[in-house]
């Protein structure tokens, strides 16, 4: 049977990803070298991650903030280290005003200080809680926004790196160092249980290696996943600044001895990246599969009207199914229905949806409407597989066939972040071996900070240290004899490809 997307994940997974984003219809390409503009259903995929995630920042006590697109350059340089890690991706305004000279606009008015388009907005941000917080009273500080960032990316891909993206960004303060180093943990724990939850991908947290490290952060938690393509790709990080953007921006606070203190930091975000994940996380040569936790559309009713005498008969039980679905709830929220109106062929709207990777599709004509029946299909399944049942039936089981489809992906997804998966690698001679293979999995090895090999290892396989991950995730010691010297202990560390 002939496949939607025209090259397969086998054949060439980099195409294939850029297909899939076309076929779905997640976004196309913009004006501007290296920005994309996100069309209906990918930005419906936006919209979702916002209005869940949102619901978990705020039940969390945050409060959401909109600050400005530009900053200062002098507030950025505030902060020497931390603009040094994004001064080669900031875009400048240096001019206001355009006026006509010789047929052509051009800048008239040079700007009295030049403004950096934000790359992150910690400084920006610093300001704020500089102007906010007085007292410990004041304390702790919860904010977030939702926002886009302009970094300059010289190489790009839609929805995993582009020059603009969209992003959620918190940042709070604290009185203490454990109080904010707490709250750096919550946070990465907030993003792996939305994974696990309602994108059915599980990651791999753990704490960044010196080098990986947020630029300024005294410490930076990831959640990573595994893409079909065996590559690691990092989705959100939580980030422990300690004190310093506190002494930057002149955070401080009057203690209840009356004594000046600077506050903790932290901040924590994710991206329009997890929407890159979904696609090579789930999708197959079909197109794109959403967890119904997480698809904007649940079920898709498309009717199959052959003569005009059936059209109103179809389009009313089409309108029945709805209705009853939508009394019914999957996960406490009512289950989300659309009915594919369109002036097309009812097999155009099959394929539309199956490539927008809608959970559940049903498709209603003559018979069904007669016999009062359901003829659906599973986007976990082969596109050819269809199911018959009654309406009564399908409509009281349909939460248990959306919670079934949901674990079905996240079952599938898991078997990349195993012990087989992701062997252990003890000698210098295993990790050549196993990444001199065509697609090598990520591989588990004892690691110290600053190991002098760690640039020969990205040259040599353009590999890096995505994490030292959790105990609780591997079934290995913590610590053990270093892959490159023995002698020296290390510590569990998982390394691979990365996008």
């Amino acid at each position: 049977m002939k496949n939607a997307i025209s090259v397969t994940r086998k054949e060439n997974y980099p195409q294939w990803y850029q297909e899939v984003i076309t076929a779905a219809d997640l976004a196309q390409l913009s004006p501007v070298r290296g920005c994309m503009i996100i069309t209906p259903w990918g930005f419906a995929l936006w919209e979702m991650i916002q209005k869940k995630l949102d619901y978990e920042i705020k039940i969390r006590d945050h409060e959401n903030i909109y600050c400005p697109l530009f900053i200062p350059l002098s507030h950025i340089e505030k902060e020497s280290e931390h603009i040094d890690g994004f001064a080669k991706e900031c875009a400048v305004v240096t001019h206001c005003k355009l006026e006509k000279k010789e047929g052509k606009l051009v800048p008239a008015s040079p700007l009295e200080e030049p403004l950096i388009v934000r790359p992150t907005s910690e400084m920006i941000i610093g300001t704020l809680f500089a102007q906010r917080i007085q007292s410990h009273r004041d304390l702790p500080v919860l904010m977030n926004q939702w926002a886009n960032i302009v970094r300059w990316e010289m190489r790009t891909r839609m929805f995993l790196r582009t020059s603009e993206f969209l992003w959620q960004e918190g940042h709070t303060a604290h009185v203490t160092e454990k109080e904010a180093h707490e709250h750096t943990i919550t946070m990465l724990q907030c993003y792996n249980t939305f994974c696990h939850d309602v994108l059915a991908i599980p990651v791999i947290t753990g704490q960044k290696s010196i080098n990986e490290k947020f630029p300024g952060a005294v410490a930076t938690y990831t959640i990573e996943a595994i893409m079909q393509d065996n590559k690691a790709l990092q989705m959100g990080t939580s980030h422990y600044l300690g004190q310093t953007f506190a002494k930057s921006c002149d955070i401080q606070f009057q203690d209840a001895e009356k004594n000046l203190s600077y506050v903790h930091t932290t901040s924590w975000g994710v991206t329009t990246r997890l929407i890159g994940g979904l696609i090579m996380t789930h999708g197959d040569d079909d197109g794109l599969i959403c967890p119904p936790a997480f698809s904007p559309q649940q079920v898709v009713i498309i009717p199959f009207v052959k003569k005009d005498a059936d059209e109103q008969a179809v389009m009313s039980y089409c309108q029945e199914i709805k209705n009853k679905l939508q009394a019914m709830t999957f996960r406490n929220e009512p289950i989300r229905v659309k009915i594919d109106t369109k002036n097309k062929k009812a097999s155009e709207k099959k394929w539309g949806w199956v490539k927008k990777g809608v959970p559940v599709r049903v498709e209603i004509g003559h018979r069904e409407t007669t016999e009062q029946s359901i003829c659906y299909a599973l986007r976990t399944e082969a596109s050819n597989q269809k199911h018959d049942l009654a309406l009564t039936e399908f409509c009281n089981t349909i939460p248990d066939i959306l919670e079934q489809c949901q674990q079905t992906l996240y079952a599938r997804a898991k078997e990349r972040v195993t012990e087989q998966h992701c062997p252990l690698l003890e000698t210098i001679e295993a990790v050549n071996k196993h990444f001199n293979t065509e697609q090598p999995t990520p591989a588990l090895v004892y690691w110290r900070d600053n190991d002098p090999l760690e640039e020969s290892l990205q040259q040599t396989h353009k590999i890096s240290i995505r994490c030292y991950p959790d105990a609780e995730i591997f079934k290995h010691h913590i610590h053990g004899p270093c892959v490159f010297d023995a002698g020296q202990e290390g510590r569990l560390a998982l390394i691979g490809k990365a996008y």
